[in-house]
């Protein structure tokens, strides 16, 4: 079962953020972009106030991911994509990323903070940030 209501072509845009933004990262590391993704809709707190579909998500501005401003975003979504997305949106869940509603790929190590929210770990090229249980309940 679902834990954000979707349509097909919303699971095609969760594939194509999920690969432009961590292809380099293998399945696990789209899995885990996936999970940011879908906490931002279930979140209703902080930045993401007011998200309700994967489509708000994906192209919320401010805030929202850079990848919707590259050529390689646009690309036709693969059934392999597609399939990781499904499970993201069914509530499979990945640490770091299991409550995260950020991360960033730095040059070096990652913060212990980021735009004050805390680090719960790092896969791959990625750093993965969550809000306390206080400030955003529903992604816990």
């Amino acid at each position: 079962m679902a834990v954000v209501a979707y349509t097909e072509e919303e699971v095609k845009l969760l594939a194509r953020l999920m690969r432009a933004e961590a292809e380099e990262d293998g399945q696990l590391g789209m899995l885990m972009v996936g999970n940011v993704g879908i906490n931002r809709v279930i979140a209703d707190c902080l930045d993401f106030i007011g998200l309700r579909t994967i489509r708000q998500m994906v192209f919320q501005s401010p805030g929202g991911f850079e990848a919707v401003q590259k050529g390689y975003f646009y690309q036709r979504a693969r059934e392999e994509d597609m399939r990781l997305a499904r499970r993201v949106i069914r509530g499979e869940r990945f640490h770091p990323a299991t409550n995260a509603l950020w991360f960033f790929r730095p040059d070096g190590p990652c913060p212990a903070r980021w735009f004050n929210q805390w680090n719960t770990g790092r896969f791959k090229s990625h750093c993965f940030y969550a809000p306390t249980r206080s400030d955003c309940p529903r992604v816990y």
